[in-house]
C-alpha cells in the first residue's frame, strides 16, 4: 500500500470564474464538503495516511480547512508555494521534492476520484511510474491525453493528436521504488531550464517516457471528475451526492 500523496492545490482555478473570484478551486463546496475535503476524505479511505498539500492562492483560507480536517486526527502537512502566480504546477511539485523519497502518489488538486479509482492505483506495482488513464470514444482539445503501446505510456500531453490519443490521464499518478527518484532529477532538470516554472508536471512525464519506465492503468468505468470549468460543477456534484448517500446509508 502506498500511504503518501501530493495533492497540488496552489492554483486560484481562474477558468471558473466568477466562482473562484475570492475563493480558491480547491474549497469550492460539493454536497457540503469542500473539493479538497473530498479528496482527503476518499485517499484516506483507500489506506493514505500522510498528506503533503501544496497550497497557493488565498492560501489563509486553504490552511484553514486543512487545520480542521487536521483536528481530526489525519496527518496533513502544508506546503506554501509563493511562485504560484507564475508557476505551473511543476513548480508545486519543486516545492515538494524532499518528501519524494519511497513510494508515493501525486492528485491533482481539481480531480474528485472514487475508492475504486484509489484501490486500482494501490494494486499497480509493475511500473516504477504508473499514470490512471480513462478511456474514450473520443478527446477533445484540452484533454491531456495519452498515447500507449500495450500498457506503456508512450507520450502524453494536450496537443496529441487524434491518432496518437488512446486514453486520458486524470490527473492522478503512483510512484513506486525507482519512480520517484527518476520523477524528483528531471524536476530538477526542468526546473534548471529558463522555460522551467512554465511546464505542467506531466511534461515530465512524456520526458521520461522513453526510459520505458512509465506505464498506464485503466480506471474506465469507476466514477471521476475533473472541476476546470463552470459547466464541471454541476457535473461534480451529481458525484458527490452519490457518494454521501452511499456514506449515509451505509
Amino acid at each position: 500500500m502506498i500511504d503518501k500523496v501530493i495533492i497540488l492545490s496552489a492554483g486560484q482555478g481562474s477558468r471558473l470564474l466568477p466562482l473562484t473570484a475570492e475563493r480558491p478551486k480547491c474549497l469550492i463546496d460539493f454536497s457540503g464538503k469542500s473539493l479538497i475535503a473530498w479528496q482527503i476524505e476518499m485517499l484516506a479511505a483507500g489506506g493514505v495516511s500522510e498528506f503533503h498539500v501544496v497550497t497557493g492562492f488565498m492560501t489563509d483560507m486553504v490552511e484553514a480547512e486543512l487545520k480542521t480536517l487536521q483536528q481530526t486526527g489525519l496527518n496533513i502537512t502544508i506546503h506554501f508555494n509563493p511562485f504560484y502566480k507564475v508557476a505551473d504546477n511543476l513548480g508545486s511539485c519543486w516545492i515538494v521534492r524532499d518528501i519524494m523519497d519511497g513510494d508515493f502518489m501525486i492528485l491533482n488538486g481539481d480531480t474528485l476520484i472514487s475508492p475504486e479509482i484509489i484501490a486500482t492505483a494501490q494494486q499497480t506495482e509493475n511500473w516504477p511510474i504508473t499514470v490512471t488513464v480513462d478511456i474514450k470514444d473520443d478527446y477533445d482539445s484540452d484533454d491531456m491525453k495519452v498515447s500507449l503501446s500495450g500498457d506503456r505510456l508512450t507520450a502524453i500531453g494536450k496537443t496529441l493528436t487524434a491518432d496518437q490519443s488512446d486514453a486520458e490521464s486524470i490527473g492522478f499518478l503512483a510512484f513506486r521504488g525507482e519512480g520517484g527518484a527518476l520523477f524528483k532529477e528531471k524536476v530538477r532538470e526542468f526546473m534548471r531550464t529558463p522555460a522551467g516554472v512554465e511546464n505542467w508536471y506531466l511534461k515530465i512525464i512524456d520526458a521520461l517516457a522513453p526510459s520505458e519506465k512509465v506505464g498506464t492503468v485503466s480506471i474506465k468505468g469507476h466514477d471521476w471528475a475533473e472541476v476546470d470549468f463552470l459547466n464541471d460543477v454541476e457535473a461534480a456534484t451529481v458525484l458527490t451526492d452519490q457518494w454521501l448517500a452511499r456514506s449515509t446509508t451505509g
